[in-house]
């Protein structure tokens, strides 16, 4: 994709910080590997015919690991990678050698094709398909004070040793899930070691305000997942107790400008930031017919930049 036809960034001034990218989760893909997934070739040929040119990589194995083989085919559709993306338990002391194995993984991989950022997300409460408890729903006492000295610890190696900048994501069925936990991270953690990824669809889902989530935390903004949620099936959830795979299958995640938050809004109180942010588009639909991503990337994308994110 040539410099004319790049659509990532809006030439408006007002808008042109703000730089719009996909990732795999766009594609209904939640998993390295998974039979009901589109394959990662069809996918990446789709997303850069719906005209992005950002990429966060999503589950790390999904897309090639190998840095040159990654750097090869990315840049063959026009794309420039700026985060990677892992999974990884913080709260217990004998699961901390296998996450900074991982992320060592990923910061190895990402560092080397030049991306910036490396998210990190929560391990759920629930399993991912079933629905069914694999862990507490609130972390105290020890297992709290570990969670923190472990997103700091690990926000340090990845900075330090890979210059990527860890940022934080809030999920339905995780320990960052509401307005309350998150105030309770930025609390602890150190700012220089872990930023947050600003995912708006999971603050409707934990039931949050993401524009007073802005306002109140400018500086702790560090990268943004701009998708929607179904406002009166997020309550359904919540007043039913259903595990967040139940409210995906059930349509919770939604293509904007339907569900909350309101993205002009939104892209306003993004703008008003007034500084460099990667705005990664994403919806939830683990297990979708694989002959919808694409079309409906293409209306979200150019309903996004009605609004300023990126140009159609």
């Amino acid at each position: 994709m040539t410099q004319d036809q790049d659509k990532s960034r809006n030439t408006d001034p007002r808008y042109a910080k703000l730089a719009i990218g996909v990732c795999p989760d766009q594609w209904g893909v939640w998993f390295p590997e998974d039979p009901v997934q589109i394959p990662w070739r069809q996918a990446l040929r789709e997303m850069a015919e719906a005209g992005f040119s950002i990429m966060e990589t999503g589950p790390f194995g999904y897309f090639p690991t190998d840095p040159a083989e990654l750097k090869v085919v990315m840049a063959d559709h026009g794309f420039r990678v700026v985060a990677g993306t892992g999974w990884g338990i913080l709260h217990k002391e004998e699961a901390w050698a296998d996450t900074e194995r991982t992320f060592r993984a990923i910061g190895a991989t990402h560092a080397a094709v030049g991306a910036e950022y490396v998210v990190h997300l929560p391990p759920m409460f629930r399993d991912e398909k079933t629905g069914e408890f694999t862990d507490e729903r609130v972390l105290t006492g020890k297992a709290w004070d570990l969670y923190i000295a472990n997103a700091n610890r690990l926000g340090r190696i990845m900075k330090e040793d890979y210059g990527l900048q860890m940022v934080l994501h809030p999920h339905g069925d995780s320990h960052i899930e509401t307005r309350g936990d998150i105030d309770r991270i930025f609390q602890a953690t150190d700012p220089n070691y872990v930023g947050f990824c600003l995912d708006t669809g999971h603050i409707v889902y934990g039931q949050g305000d993401c524009i007073d989530l802005i306002k109140t935390y400018p500086d702790r903004i560090s990268y943004v997942h701009i998708k929607a949620m179904d406002p009166e099936l997020v309550k359904q959830a919540h007043d039913d107790d259903w595990p967040f795979v139940a409210a995906v299958h059930k349509g919770v995640s939604v293509a904007p400008p339907e569900g909350e938050p309101k993205m002009p809004a939104l892209i306003e109180a993004l703008a008003d930031l007034d500084k460099e942010l990667y705005v990664v588009c994403e919806q939830d639909m683990y297990g979708c017919d694989p002959s919808f991503p694409k079309p409906n990337s293409i209306k979200t994308r150019e309903y996004l930049a009605s609004c300023g994110l990126g140009l159609k």
